[in-house]
């Protein structure tokens, strides 16, 4: 059976919400819900195994992103979850970020990558739905979920 996660070996796993989801506490503490996901620990189990963590916030329509490194620490305590107690599905665990380095980042990137641009978006419509991707790279002889799906599912888990 392959690991859950690959000890010592960095991810990068997209973590998103409504404007506001991460939670400033103080000059140096950010507080990051855990929203339920794919199930996949990669991140938490890094977060115990190496107590660090990289964020890259993006913000759709702008240009450039604000980096932050530091120390991380997954939390249970009632404080640190307080804040997301109005949210529709609060969530279970908190990651705390002890911030060490916050800098911005220039657009150059996402100009030269017209990212924002709604003319150079490619359509969904374009690639294999993830359920094709998954099945065709596991080599199971299963039916796919479509795109419309997927969302469909995932839009019920919100």
């Amino acid at each position: 059976a392959l690991p859950i996660y690959a000890a010592g070996l960095q991810d990068a796993t997209p973590r998103g919400g409504a404007p506001g989801f991460v939670k400033v506490m103080d000059a140096t503490t950010l507080l990051i819900p855990d929203a339920s996901g794919n199930n996949r620990l990669d991140s938490l189990a890094n977060i115990v195994d190496t107590g660090r963590v990289g964020l890259l916030f993006m913000l759709p329509g702008v240009d450039e992103t604000l980096r932050v490194n530091g120390r991380a620490a997954l939390s249970l305590d009632a404080a640190h979850l307080a804040p997301f107690a109005g949210e529709p599905r609060p969530p279970k665990l908190a990651v705390v970020v002890t911030v060490e380095e916050a800098y911005l980042h220039c657009a150059k990137a996402f100009m030269r990558s017209r990212l924002w641009d709604a003319s150079t978006q490619v359509s969904r419509s374009v690639l294999p739905s993830m359920g094709e991707m998954i099945r065709d790279q596991s080599g199971l002889d299963i039916p796919a979920e479509t795109q419309q799906e997927m969302v469909e599912r995932y839009q019920k888990t919100m």
